[in-house]
């Protein structure tokens, strides 16, 4: 390893399955924001790095104030840019590190805050990945993750920031507090447990027509939108709903307190 430093078969219509849409109750707060307010002196540094990568292979990120984006390419390599802007200081920025430890089969990738001060740092990273990978552990406080063009599987959080796949293949779990989910599969394989979950946000999953699974969807303070033809299960509420898609298959749960959950049919290619 190397290192460097019951069943009735029912048609939702859009719209059909009515709740108050209270919205968000709360407001996203990125702690990094000051750092684009006029009158800083900001000062940035750049990382530019690449690690073999075996297709399949797996990739992990921990980000603090900052943004990640990940997107799949053809070569059995990460890329890995990412952008450090101190705010105040350009000491700080020298004391944020990005450790990488890279293996054949994975690669991880930290970002090193100094213990006990405050360096006002915001990282953005752009990274590209293997198309076959598995996103271990995509995870950042202040700050989105979205990923794009991957055929996997993976485990994306952020707390103060939304979470997006798009124009990718496979079973993701998506994870935030305070932003909205986003999800649209070219194609959803049987396998383990789909979750996206939030508190004060809305979510959005695009599946293929095809798709087969066990669909459970809550949302406390906000409206259930379907177009997709589903067979409830159970006790139907106006704001939830237990059912299937096609003859079902590995479960595919959709939560939210305050916001919208919205079901739609992925159509590949747009």
């Amino acid at each position: 390893m190397s290192s460097n430093t019951g069943r009735e078969k029912r048609r939702f219509p859009l719209g059909i399955l009515g709740g108050a849409n209270l919205g968000k109750t709360a407001a996203v707060v990125f702690a990094a924001a000051c750092l684009a307010a006029p009158g800083f002196a900001r000062t940035s540094q750049n990382f530019e790095q690449t690690f073999p990568l075996s297709s399949g292979g797996s990739f992990t990120l921990e980000n603090v104030n900052g943004s990640v984006h990940v997107d799949g390419w053809q070569k059995e390599e990460v890329e890995v840019k990412a952008v450090k802007v101190a705010a105040h200081n350009a000491k700080d920025a020298d004391q944020v590190q990005i450790d990488v430890q890279s293996a054949p089969q994975h690669v991880d990738v930290r970002t090193k805050y100094p213990k006990g001060q405050g360096a006002q740092v915001s990282v953005e990273y752009h990274i590209h990945v293997p198309y076959r990978v598995l996103l271990a552990g995509i995870v950042t406080v202040n700050g989105s993750v979205m990923v794009r063009g991957v055929d996997g599987s993976g485990e994306l959080r952020s707390v103060n920031g939304n979470v997006e796949v798009v124009d990718s293949s496979g079973r993701f779990n998506e994870h935030t507090t305070n932003g909205d989910l986003r999800m649209e599969l070219r194609k959803l394989p049987d396998g383990e447990p789909v979750a996206m979950e939030t508190v004060n946000g809305s979510v959005s999953l695009g599946l293929p027509a095809d798709a087969q699974a066990d669909l459970r969807m809550l949302s406390m303070n906000g409206n259930l939108i379907s177009d997709l033809p589903l067979q409830s299960q159970g006790t139907l509420s106006a704001r939830s709903f237990h059912g299937k898609m096609g003859s079902g298959g590995g479960e595919v749960s959709v939560r939210t307190i305050n916001g919208v959950v919205r079901v739609f049919v992925e159509h590949a290619g747009i």
